[in-house]
């Protein structure tokens, strides 16, 4: 599941958490937050950046869009890679 579909199902502070620390490795709670809310952790995923035993990292293209946001812009929304597009 994209980040557009999962982003408005985390509660508001874990929101206003990923605006105020984008960039930042991604706190244990809040992957779990975020795979409740149907983000699927895996390496075919766009948003997830790196993912090992350091914890997770979202990547450059997740954190941009969260980014707009938070800059009260409307990200273009992506379909998730492999995804069909027609």
């Amino acid at each position: 599941m994209s980040i557009e579909a999962w982003w408005p199902k985390l509660r508001q502070q874990s929101r206003d958490y990923l605006m105020e620390n984008n960039g930042d490795q991604v706190p244990t709670d809040l992957v779990e937050e975020i795979t409740e809310a149907g983000g699927i952790v895996s390496t075919d995923a766009w948003w997830v950046g790196q993912s090992g035993p350091a914890g997770l990292y979202l990547s450059d293209e997740a954190n941009d869009w969260i980014d707009e946001v938070a800059n009260g812009e409307t990200p273009e929304p992506r379909a998730e890679d492999g995804a069909p597009t027609s």
